[in-house]
């Protein structure tokens, strides 16, 4: 099982951004990284009218769309974290964005500029990744402006 890593902020603080420019150093770095985003709003993939809508709408439990290059698995049926995960494979490492009550290896990011406390006690936390100085009670803290920083460390996680 790859290692598992669940942001956790505050809307706003940048987590997407962050997520995307730490997969690419990830990637610089020869390691194979894959990522779960939790939605909050209703998850919209398809187009009403295209075949794979209308598969669902008379009933398909699952739709499969490919091409050439990639393809996408839709499911109609929630899933826990636990079960998305258990479909993840052939990658070092696992990125996840929300899921803060099922989070794994949870990395909080704290942008100072929102005027909010942590999401979560940075003591209770894998890592921490901040703008500002902030008590990370021990835990190992990165800077929120290089994500270089906390690829090396998760990949020297992985190596162990």
């Amino acid at each position: 099982m790859p290692k598992v890593y669940s942001f956790i902020a505050w809307s706003g603080t940048g987590k997407t951004t962050y997520l995307e420019a730490l997969i690419a150093a990830l990637k610089a770095r020869g390691a194979r990284v894959a990522a779960v985003k939790h939605d909050a709003h209703r998850l919209s993939l398809d187009r009403e009218g295209k075949d794979s809508w209308r598969f669902a709408a008379a009933g398909a439990e699952m739709v499969a769309v490919a091409d050439g290059e990639k393809w996408a698995l839709m499911e109609y049926r929630p899933r826990s974290l636990e079960e998305i995960l258990a479909q993840m494979h052939d990658v070092d490492i696992i990125l996840v964005e929300g899921w803060h009550t099922e989070a794994r290896n949870p990395i909080l990011l704290h942008r100072a500029a929102l005027g909010q406390p942590p999401k979560l006690p940075p003591d209770a936390c894998f890592a921490v990744v901040t703008d500002a100085p902030l008590d990370s009670g021990g835990r190992p803290s990165f800077p929120l402006d290089a994500p270089e920083a906390l690829a090396e460390f998760l990949l020297a996680q992985t190596e162990e």
